[in-house]
């Protein structure tokens, strides 16, 4: 007792800690499928796969953070979304090869553990798997005093899916003459939050209940719209066509993301009239003065997820992602590229 009373005085509550478990294990229970063939609280998550449909499956993995959108949520007070911003990141990066996810463990590492923001930041993760379908099987919450400030943390999530071989989209197929197919944000998602918080924070001077008449709504609002989780929609679509490839737009934007799939006799050509630079964008580029280019490599500019298929494709993918609810756009072509040419070109 006189060991762990010292322990508790150095800054960590093991006490704290077991409260915590017993606090989320009912949360994280509603993510389990039937597959989760453990509980939380063991040394390690324990998960069937049941792979008999498949000719030859090949696990696919990811893992991602938040960044600093998270020193908003420490701003707004407010952090039941930036989970679902964890597990977005995560499995929109699988998603791209034609994996479905099945499971997802975090990581939270803190100063000193607040039962009410780590219990509001599990929900967030557990909404994501929810609407990506995964199981949330595992995790570590870290008590660091003396390394993170009062009210600091960061996250780290990690996410597992599952696509037979010859299933597999890597870009390989992509041929001259396919089309793009860019499906909406819904908003920064969560990269470019450095940029963001000079702009709003220190040039600005917002609160975060300022209200942007640009967006419509209050900073935080904004800035803490959780990333769009883009699961659902791809993996209908990919068993109904034939897509040769996809990117997550993230950091770097188009010329950073498109670039990675594409054979190197292939040039991405993205027409930026085909769709509208949404507000918040628009608002950033002109409060920050920032180059139109630039917000090309910074942000995703409204387009967070993009597909190559065949031009005859392109009406009918559109019509069943609008039916599903989906904003998407036909933003572009591949085209021949020239030897000294760059992989993408932006119009």
């Amino acid at each position: 007792m006189a060991d762990e009373s010292r322990y508790r005085d150095a800054g960590v509550d093991l006490e704290k800690a077991n409260t915590l478990v017993s606090r989320i294990r009912p949360l994280v229970q509603t993510t389990f499928h039937a597959n989760v063939i453990t509980d939380i609280g063991g040394f390690g998550g324990l998960y069937s796969v049941d792979c008999t449909q498949m000719k030859s499956p090949v696990l696919v993995s990811s893992t991602d953070g938040v960044g600093t959108k998270l020193k908003v949520a420490v701003w707004a007070e407010k952090h039941d979304t930036v989970g679902i911003d964890l597990v977005a990141m995560c499995v929109n990066d699988i998603v791209v090869q034609g994996a479905r996810p099945l499971f997802f463990l975090d990581y939270l590492a803190m100063g000193s553990i607040r039962l009410d923001l780590v219990e509001a930041i599990i929900r967030g993760i557990v909404a994501g798997c929810k609407e990506a379908n995964c199981s949330l099987i595992g995790g570590e919450t870290a008590e660091m005093p003396g390394f993170y400030g009062e009210n600091e943390y960061d996250m780290a999530g990690f996410a597992v899916g599952i696509v037979d071989n010859p299933d597999i989209i890597d870009g390989s197929t992509i041929r001259v003459g396919h089309q793009i197919i860019g499906l909406a944000s819904s908003g920064l998602h969560a990269n470019g939050y450095s940029l963001v918080r000079r702009i709003v924070f220190d040039e600005l001077g917002l609160r975060p209940d300022s209200y942007v008449a640009e967006c419509g709504r209050t900073a935080a609002e904004e800035l803490l719209e959780p990333t769009r989780i883009y699961v659902d929609p791809v993996l209908r679509i990919i068993r109904q066509f034939q897509v040769a490839g996809m990117a997550h737009i993230t950091g770097g934007g188009f010329p950073d993301n498109v670039s990675r799939i594409l054979p190197k006799q292939c040039q991405a050509v993205i027409d930026r009239s085909a769709w509208e630079m949404p507000p918040v964008f628009r608002f950033l580029q002109e409060a920050g003065k920032v180059s139109r280019d630039e917000m090309y490599r910074v942000f995703n500019c409204g387009i967070g997820y993009v597909m190559v298929v065949a031009a005859l494709d392109v009406d009918d993918i559109l019509g069943r992602l609008a039916a599903m609810g989906y904003k998407a756009h036909h933003i572009g072509e591949i085209t021949a590229r020239d030897p000294e040419a760059p992989p993408v070109r932006l119009l």
